[in-house]
């Protein structure tokens, strides 16, 4: 008889956000005279449309796709070189950084990324992940069975190393007393949106060459740093090309959350004794992945010209105007909150003592708003909640002056 995978049967619950989708749909079912008042703070989902650049850019490799002699089929293993090549020069050479484009793999999504890089890792590896944190790192180490049995006491993984990330050290986690094997980490972070600065990134580089550890490190949301001493790639840090891997998006820089395009780099520097992870990743990507679409390619080719430029900085300061509305709103309504300077997320302290969830249903009862628990992505992250900058511009006000009522 077939047997399954009693990993997964470890998980505590079902996904995070699909949780919260299901509460806000019973409470519009309950409620239904207030469905078309709620607005969502929630998950990370932006709003805008793409940029009339890569509309422009989209529509012609549609119409490539009709002529014979500009057909495509399958994409190359590693992504289509012209898009590499706008990679390699606009995130990495012009920041000073030397990444070659067969270091550069296209995909879906840091999401996809971020969860198969895993395949490529022995299951009895250690990992370390800052807490609280981004689901899908953990959870896709327990569906590999690398994270060990799950205690709900603690609602913590035996075999996890937990690095708190608090109001006390700023929301960074501090280096682990345990020596892991492999270490993510998110800056700016998702979901405290807080940041360290390059001197600070550049301890964790140091610390995973003695410790022969391998660090994956989340850039999702690089193009919202604002501060001159944060770092917009790791490869910043001396010795980084030895010990770290970069998953990057188009999802947020760019607004491909609907279109799907994202790309992992991994320096052939980085060896497992004689074997480069890069060529383990490469055997990986190609049996598994048949590639991102030609014409979605093209679309994120767009995002590195001029225009497209221009206009997704446009888009990012909008978010980020969205922002600094939550974050001063809050602060002039009594309630603690951090981030949103180099990340589109707020995170809220909880007034009056209330847990996470139950600050999550006040919300959504009180107020017709949605925003994310902060348990929900760890014990550390009870009594926090994180709001997200990706509404519109009318919406964010009107949650704002709506949450500011409750005070």
């Amino acid at each position: 008889m077939f047997k399954i995978n009693d990993n997964y049967l470890k998980l505590p619950g079902s996904y995070l956000f699909s949780t919260i989708a299901k509460k806000v749909a019973a409470y519009k079912e309950a409620n239904p005279e207030k469905k078309d008042q709620i607005i969502s703070l929630g998950i990370g989902d932006v709003t805008l449309p793409l940029a009339p650049a890569v509309i422009a850019r989209l529509h012609s490799a549609v119409d490539e796709m009709a002529v014979k002699e500009t057909f495509k089929g399958y994409a190359p293993d590693l992504g289509y070189e012209f898009l590499r090549s706008a990679i390699a020069q606009h995130d990495y050479k012009a920041r000073g950084v030397d990444i070659a484009i067969d270091e550069i793999f296209i995909s879906d999504g840091a999401k996809s990324d971020s969860g198969n890089i895993g395949d490529i890792f022995s299951v009895d590896n250690r990992i370390a992940v800052c807490d609280p944190v981004y689901p899908v790192y953990v959870d896709t180490n327990v569906m590999a069975g690398r994270a060990g049995d799950y205690n709900p006491a603690t609602e913590r993984f035996s075999n996890v190393i937990y690095m708190p990330c608090t109001e006390e050290n700023g929301f960074a986690p501090e280096l682990p007393e345990e020596t892991p094997d492999i270490i993510y980490l998110c800056f700016p972070n998702n979901p405290t949106g807080a940041t360290i600065p390059k001197t600070e990134l550049q301890k964790w580089v140091d610390y995973a060459l003695e410790k022969g550890a391998v660090i994956i490190y989340d850039a999702a949301y690089e193009a919202y740093i604002s501060e001159d001493n944060v770092a917009h790639t790791i490869y910043e840090c001396d010795g980084a090309d030895r010990c770290a891997i970069e998953l990057r998006s188009f999802s947020k820089n760019a607004g491909f959350t609907g279109t799907r395009l994202g790309f992992t780099v991994i320096p052939k520097a980085l060896k497992c004794g004689d074997v480069t992870l890069n060529s383990l990743w490469a055997r990986r990507h190609g049996t598994k992945f048949n590639g991102a679409p030609y014409i979605i390619q093209q679309a994120g080719a767009a995002v590195y010209t001029p225009e497209g430029q221009a206009q997704t900085q446009e888009q990012i300061a909008y978010y980020m105007n969205n922002a600094k509305i939550i974050r001063e709103g809050l602060a002039s309504a009594g309630f603690s909150a951090s981030g949103g300077v180099n990340a589109p997320y707020i995170w809220l302290k909880t007034p009056d003592k209330m847990t996470s969830w139950e600050f999550f249903d006040y919300l959504l009862d009180k107020a017709n708003v949605v925003g994310t628990p902060g348990s929900g992505f760890g014990p550390s992250g009870e009594g926090y909640f994180r709001l997200t900058s990706f509404g519109s511009y009318e919406n964010t006000l009107e949650a704002v002056e709506r949450i500011k009522k409750l005070k």
